[in-house]
């Protein structure tokens, strides 16, 4: 019925000024925009508010003919927070009927790998309405986080790379429960029952998986850097993974970690705590998560890259060849002066 009503209203604004002539239909019709541009109308928004931003935007040429066309169309009335694409030479009658109707454009929220919740609050803000800290207050809800089977360490968990599509007022809220259906569609039952098999909960697959992540770009190391730190955790060794002692120191940009880096404080510290730390390190990739649940059953205790510095790994169960390994590669760091 509402929807009828808007109808009769444009049409009958569209016949009056079709009768006024010539230009009445070029007040209607013509073009009133400059260039493509997007108009940001922000939650409790008033039609004033909106009329001021387009006028000190400069996104119309002409702000009476547009204000005689949105007022008779109900449009002061009609206000709807989102993201629109003034194009172009957009006319005043698609201006208002795109307004009014509330067709803002999606915004595709492309995730790839996150280093910190505090990360994720940043990108999100800079692409939706939601602000940083309603997504933080989120975070720090253990009830809220229960729902998903997790906590505030493992809250990051939920966040999976991949292109999310949003529409740009979309409540913090309605963010993160969006992203979250991946993370549950992805743990299905037999991704479980391969977490169980490792002796680790979806959570803990991926903290393990960040630490995957971070060790190597390599695909085929993948897996195995895996069976090393699953290894460890068997043998109740510490995983001394450097990658989360640049976490907790904060410096992510560290090319070689010194004692000073090994002796930094905090739970994240594999060389001072032994098992998982808390949360995953990053958000890492499906690839590293499969190279977990999938990882092989190896003897390998150790694993160092090589000093071709290509990334690559050496691994062995043999703590005298890790040495040899070791050696080779910090002669090879010595050799390219990276310290």
């Amino acid at each position: 019925m509402a929807r009828g009503k808007k109808r009769k209203g444009l049409r009958l604004l569209l016949i009056l000024l079709l009768i006024a002539g010539a230009a009445g239909a070029y007040l209607l019709f013509g073009p009133n925009s400059y260039k493509d541009r997007y108009l940001y109308i922000r939650t409790g928004s008033n039609y004033a508010t909106v009329i001021k931003q387009l006028e000190d935007g400069g996104f119309v040429k002409e702000i009476n003919s547009f204000k005689l066309l949105a007022e008779r169309a109900g449009y002061p009335a009609k206000v709807k927070p989102g993201k629109y694409k003034i194009a172009a030479g957009m006319s005043n009658y698609n201006i208002v009927r795109m307004l009014r109707n509330g067709s803002q454009e999606p915004v595709k929220l492309v995730i790839n790998k996150l280093r910190t919740k505090e990360d994720f609050y940043r990108f999100v803000a800079t692409q939706l309405e939601a602000d940083s800290n309603q997504l933080k207050a989120l975070f720090a809800d253990s009830a809220y986080l229960a729902e998903y089977g997790l906590d505030t360490n493992t809250a990051l968990c939920a966040i999976m790379p991949d292109t999310y599509e949003f529409y740009w007022n979309t409540t913090a809220d309605k963010v993160f429960r969006k992203i979250a259906k991946k993370y549950t569609r992805f743990w299905n039952e037999d991704r479980k029952r391969l977490a169980r098999l490792k002796g680790l909960s979806p959570a803990g697959v991926i903290t393990m998986a960040s630490i995957v992540e971070e060790e190597t770009n390599k695909l085929a190391d993948k897996p195995l850097v895996a069976s090393v730190y699953l290894n460890r955790i068997d043998k109740n060794m510490p995983l001394q993974a450097d990658p989360t002692v640049k976490f907790a120191v904060g410096d992510f940009a560290i090319r070689r970690v010194t004692g000073v880096h090994l002796a930094v404080v905090s739970p994240y510290n594999t060389y001072k705590n032994k098992g998982l730390p808390p949360g995953p390190i990053c958000t890492p990739s499906e690839s590293s998560i499969n190279a977990v649940l999938n990882a092989p059953a190896t003897d390998y205790i150790y694993f160092c890259a090589t000093p071709a510095l290509d990334g690559s790994s050496a691994f062995t169960a043999s703590y005298d060849q890790h040495l040899k390994n070791a050696k080779a590669y910090q002669q090879a760091l010595n050799e390219r002066g990276i310290h």
